[in-house]
């Protein structure tokens, strides 16, 4: 057997095989920063639609509307009664068991006839609680002003309230509640899918680079220039003929895509929370920080001077005694942060200085205004 031919069979095969591990290492860390086009779009006209309704809840225990202060509350009341054939006009009404309440939800996409959606409830008058309380029926209304649900049952109320003479308790909110299925669907939103010839895909976070991205993995599925990018936030595709009144198929196949967003360099500060959070694109020039504080401490310690004992001269009396401390932050140092720099470098520089979250929000708005953060400052 020839010793060379077989150092040399056993070298090629390390060689693949480092090969073969370099590229599955480099295909796991590029799948890993792709997404799917199903978690960063949404289908135009696949939305939901809010609903909202006035109505009453009725069973309360003593927590409900006054009725003299709540005139809606006496008058929606009053009109029930005569609709049911009870004449309570000319009557004394004092019940504080009756709350007037705004009913609210969501109606799915394609939610057909006859299903059953949540509601949440909440008081809209002095009402106390709507612990134990059921809703009477409530139509709810779109933003046409149509009826798409009806809304009845009991609620479930999360809090409570409990009063005694000297001391009040409250959990959570005992003013709004929730109905589970609480709502019926009774009538459809028009809208067909499987006749449409174009649809569009309207991206959650706008961006130029993306948008071309996911036109390009769209056309390069389906082998045909069926899609391209409108704008930053919407890519139009056109039906090809081989999903021809086949909408529903072709969009699941698209949605498990996979496309790799791109995203600005952003830097969002929440000055109340003092939060800060960066981007990975985030980049700065070469640039020189210091920070350092001005602590003036002073404390009193007042101590008392009285006479000798058994002495009939002086009196007792308070001698104040102040002590002032200046930290002038001699310690800070200025620091140099070299450019071109990424978010982990940054972050480790102007920690090295000690500096605390406030102090790098005002750091970092001072770089901006140097023109030395090449990113955007976006301050909530």
């Amino acid at each position: 057997m020839n010793v060379h031919s077989t150092f040399w069979t056993l070298a090629k095969t390390i060689a693949v095989f480092c090969i073969c591990l370099a590229a599955i290492t480099l295909s796991s860390l590029s799948a890993s920063a792709q997404s799917r086009i199903k978690d960063i779009v949404d289908v135009e006209g696949v939305r939901e639609n809010m609903l909202v309704g006035y109505g009453l809840v009725v069973g309360l225990n003593g927590t409900g509307d006054t009725l003299n202060s709540a005139v809606f509350t006496k008058e929606s009341l009053v009109g029930m009664l005569e609709r049911l054939g009870v004449n309570a006009r000319d009557g004394s009404l004092n019940t504080k068991n009756v709350a007037a309440v705004m009913v609210t939800a969501s109606l799915p996409a394609f939610a057909r006839q006859g299903a059953r959606i949540d509601v949440n409830v909440s008081a809209l008058g002095d009402s106390k609680s709507l612990l134990g309380g059921t809703l009477l029926v409530t139509p709810l209304l779109g933003a046409d002003g149509d009826v798409y649900a009806v809304a009845q049952g009991t609620l479930a109320v999360g809090g409570f309230a409990a009063q005694g003479d000297a001391e009040t308790v409250v959990k959570g909110v005992p003013t709004s509640g929730r109905i589970a299925n609480g709502a019926i669907v009774e009538q459809e939103l028009p809208f067909r899918m499987a006749d449409l010839q174009t649809y569009h895909l309207s991206l959650r976070n706008p961006d130029f680079t993306t948008a071309r991205r996911i036109s390009r993995a769209i056309n390069a599925f389906v082998g045909q220039d069926v899609s391209s990018a409108t704008d930053p936030a919407t890519v139009q595709v056109k039906v090809p003929a081989n999903y021809d009144r086949d909408v529903v198929n072709m969009i699941t196949d698209i949605e498990q895509l996979r496309v790799e967003p791109d995203n600005v360099a952003k830097v969002i500060i929440d000055e109340q929370s003092g939060v800060i959070v960066m981007g990975e694109n985030v980049r700065i020039n070469k640039v020189a920080i210091a920070q350092g504080n001005l602590t003036i401490r002073i404390t009193e310690t007042p101590q008392v001077s009285q006479p000798q004992p058994f002495t009939n001269t002086g009196t007792t009396t308070t001698v104040p005694r102040t002590q002032i401390t200046v930290d002038e932050g001699a310690d800070r140092q200025l620091g140099v942060v070299d450019g071109g720099v990424s978010l982990q470098e940054l972050v480790n520089g102007l920690n090295s200085l000690g500096v605390g979250p406030r102090d790098m929000i005002t750091i970092l708005q001072a770089v901006k205004a140097a023109g030395a953060l090449q990113a955007e400052i976006e301050v909530m």
